[in-house]
């Protein structure tokens, strides 16, 4: 990872540490696909546990997601929103927990193919807040593509 460059905004700069092990075209399609059903997982997985956990888990992130960009955030908010919905419907099936932890492990077996294809280690081994750039590295590209200011 390079170091922080005081003259660019913090978000900017995590985007492209991130961005360095997802240079990859094969890896990079995977990421579009994996991360949203990573983020997905990980608040089925809490709300199996407890129903109000993946709600606490999204409001942390988004006072991180704040202080990197309020415009991503609020994006951020509806996306996760929509998930915990999603989330609350499968609940009521009784496999909440089951289809968290298969797509969970499927997404992450194949998130460390396409870091293997890349021939570089996922960001988060260098620093776990990595984690929560992910989402916001795919939201970025999605944003720029369109124009908008973050």
């Amino acid at each position: 990872m390079s170091a922080v460059d005081s003259s660019r905004r913090t978000v900017d700069v995590l985007l492209d540490q991130y961005g360095e092990s997802h240079q990859n075209p094969t890896n990079k399609l995977i990421h579009w696909f994996c991360v949203p059903v990573i983020v997905f997982s990980v608040l089925g997985l809490l709300g199996a546990l407890h129903p109000y956990a993946p709600v606490a888990l999204m409001l942390l992130s988004l006072i991180y997601y704040v202080t990197l960009s309020p415009v991503m955030a609020v994006l951020m908010l509806g996306i996760t929103a929509a998930m915990l919905y999603a989330l609350w419907l499968l609940s009521g099936t009784g496999y909440l927990w089951q289809v968290s932890a298969v797509l969970f492990v499927a997404a992450w077996v194949v998130q460390f193919i396409g870091h293997r294809i890349e021939g570089k280690k996922p960001s988060f081994f260098q620093d776990v807040k990595f984690l929560l750039i992910g989402p916001l590295w795919l939201l970025g590209f999605v944003l720029r593509k369109l124009g908008v200011s973050y």
